[in-house]
């Protein structure tokens, strides 16, 4: 007839330690090991390589060898300035982490779907950007896909951006990738809050393989400035009250960034533009 609370019912914790040494015996961690060891018959049949370590199976359109590591050394590198960067995108306010990369489903007429198409994979089969984070081919290609994304080079919604050399109109992707063959490096114009909204890795990890270097906003999302950190960009925030509009930038110049030797948050640069 009355309420009962769980610090009426609940063991102390001398009840607890007598019950395990009554109870617990190393024979039940034995039998549990050779249980999981046998495993049960559809788990026997699955065929799997004996190797030490994943054997990458290069015609995988899902998981890929990731390139983050390929030219990693024990030893840090020196800081690198920027020289005379193109902006690969000229964006607004409120640039969230689905603009930068999408989740959803990969639009047939994208660059992941050119790709998967060159993997000889039909439309129904490409699936979405969240099942494919394991392929750094598509979420780079994936990286600004939204059809949502406002780039004010482009002057209207979609994933599309422009090359500023050739004055073309491209994919996010071709433009970056035709930068970087030229040896360009890439840095990205934004406004208030770039970066907000859901915590995910391909959001610093793909404008990196993209060969962005710096994004120049008016602020940042603080768990996705950390991110672009870790993946070694540079979070550069205008001056307070300054933008790229009151600087009259057009996003067509060329910019540089001089580093010193020693890095620190809250660090005072100057970035020179050029015409």
């Amino acid at each position: 007839g009355k309420e009962v609370y769980l610090r009426d019912i609940w063991p102390s914790r001398e009840e607890v330690q007598h019950t395990e040494e009554d109870t617990v015996i190393s024979s039940i961690f034995k039998d549990l090991r050779r249980r999981m060891e046998k495993g049960n018959t559809f788990w026997n049949k699955i065929e799997c390589p004996d190797s030490v370590v994943f054997p990458w199976d290069h015609k995988s359109t899902y998981i890929r060898s990731p390139p983050f590591f390929s030219k990693l050394s024990k030893d840090i590198p020196a800081t690198q300035s920027i020289e005379n960067a193109h902006a690969l995108l000229f964006l607004g306010d409120k640039v969230t982490t689905d603009h930068i990369s999408p989740a959803g489903s990969i639009a047939r007429v994208s660059a992941a779907a050119k790709y998967l198409q060159s993997k000889r994979l039909t439309a129904r089969e490409f699936n979405s950007y969240g099942a494919r984070r394991g392929n750094d081919a598509v979420m780079t290609r994936g990286t600004f896909a939204s059809i949502k994304l406002h780039n004010r080079f482009i002057g209207k919604p979609g994933p599309k951006t422009l090359h500023i050399p050739s004055t073309q109109t491209l994919d996010v992707f071709e433009a970056a990738d035709r930068y970087q063959r030229d040896g360009t490096p890439l840095i990205i114009l934004a406004g208030k809050d770039y970066g907000s909204g859901n915590s995910r890795d391909w959001v610093a990890k793909g404008p990196y393989l993209l060969g962005v270097r710096a994004v120049i906003a008016e602020s940042f999302e603080k768990l996705h400035k950390n991110q672009l950190v870790g993946m070694g960009i540079m979070p550069l925030q205008f001056l307070s009250g300054q933008n790229a509009d009151t600087l009259e930038l057009s996003g067509k110049e060329r910019f540089s960034v001089t580093l010193p030797e020693s890095l620190s948050p809250r660090l005072q640069l100057t970035v020179k533009v050029r015409i």
